[in-house]
């Protein structure tokens, strides 16, 4: 019998304690991080390793500035790691590494600016604001004018 490499499939292993880490690490920040340096951390994803030695631990802030939320959480990585590891009972428990999810900001951004290019009048008023008047000033050429349907209709 040969031995076949088994392919990753969702929901394996990997992504099982992936998903286990972040709830319990989303309970421990709640009730353990100091929220006035932090702000309000939602964890939004969690990504092992094969050998599970480290964890990229992504996340978004609100009532901080993302870098000094980064900071203080990455401070704190080391004692997280150790209440993850009386929780989760694995040989290893992988080391901690804290990240500003930006994915979720540029989302945000894209749906503002979405919303900004289907409000009616905002292009007109930043055409005004330009000196542009929305006609063509081309030298000579003047707006075409609507052509009349032709009524054959006899």
């Amino acid at each position: 019998m040969s031995r076949h490499r088994q392919k990753k499939l969702p929901g394996g292993r990997n992504q099982r304690l992936a998903d286990q880490i972040q709830k319990d690490l989303a309970e421990m920040i709640q009730r353990e991080v100091d929220t006035a340096r932090a702000g309000l951390v939602t964890l939004t994803g969690v990504d092992l390793t094969p050998d599970y030695a480290h964890a990229k631990v992504y996340f978004t802030v609100m009532g901080a500035e993302p870098s000094e939320a980064e900071t203080a959480l990455n401070e704190k990585a080391g004692w997280l790691h150790s209440l993850l590891f009386k929780r989760l009972h694995i040989h290893t428990v992988p080391t901690l590494h804290f990240f500003h999810d930006r994915q979720m900001s540029r989302g945000m951004e894209m749906n503002r600016l979405i919303a900004q290019a289907n409000t009616p009048g905002v292009l007109a008023d930043e055409l005004t604001e330009s000196g542009h008047t929305g006609q063509d000033e081309r030298e000579g050429i003047a707006p075409a004018e609507p052509s009349a349907p032709d009524d054959d209709r006899a």
